[in-house]
């Protein structure tokens, strides 16, 4: 009965269970990218309208800022995005009032994958607190997407009524005239 047992040890074991086929690990390939396939371009969608959304965001903000800075310094509406900027813990003057995103407020003025901008509009306050760059009767505040079609498909702007209008084509509004000819965010 040894001599049987001793034989079975000496035979070289069958290669058969020894791992995956080629034609196995293809067919799990091929399941990942079908599932990759339809998860990026949902994924992409997703970011585009994530990177809208913030511009959206940041255009209300600057507006509010605005509004906030003609109350609190009396200079109509400020110049510039730095004017709204200023770096953290530093004290706020009119020439830097703190109240938006460092990111946004220095150049070259851009986040979430669009192209912020600010001008004044209609023309200097008359009256100008001292030590204070002179402030706008009104703004035109914009956000245009870096690459349209990819960071975004829609370009936004807003002037002094606080109104975000938006343009499709991701064209930047060249005016506030042309900016309230725009449709309206609901």
């Amino acid at each position: 009965m040894q001599a049987s047992a001793n034989r079975q040890s000496n035979q070289t074991p069958l290669q058969a269970d020894s791992g995956f086929s080629l034609i196995e690990l293809l067919i799990v390939v091929a399941i990942i990218l079908i599932i990759a396939a339809i998860a990026i371009p949902n994924m992409l969608r997703s970011k585009l309208a994530a990177d809208q959304a913030s511009a959206v965001a940041n255009l209300r903000t600057i507006s509010t800022a605005s509004v906030s800075y003609w109350v609190t310094y009396s200079n109509g509406y400020p110049a510039t995005l730095g004017t709204l900027g200023g770096l953290q813990g530093s004290p706020a003057t009119c020439n830097q009032a703190i109240l938006i995103d460092e990111v946004i407020a220095t150049a070259p003025s851009q986040k979430s994958g669009y192209q912020f901008s600010y001008t004044g509009d209609q023309g200097n306050v008359t009256t100008v607190p001292p030590g204070c760059t002179p402030g706008f009767g009104g703004y035109l505040a914009t956000a245009a997407p870096m690459v349209v079609g990819l960071t975004g498909n829609i370009s936004y702007c807003t002037n002094e009524p606080g109104v975000i209008h938006f343009d499709t084509s991701g064209a930047v509004a060249a005016s506030a005239a042309t900016c309230n000819l725009l449709p309206t965010i609901q």
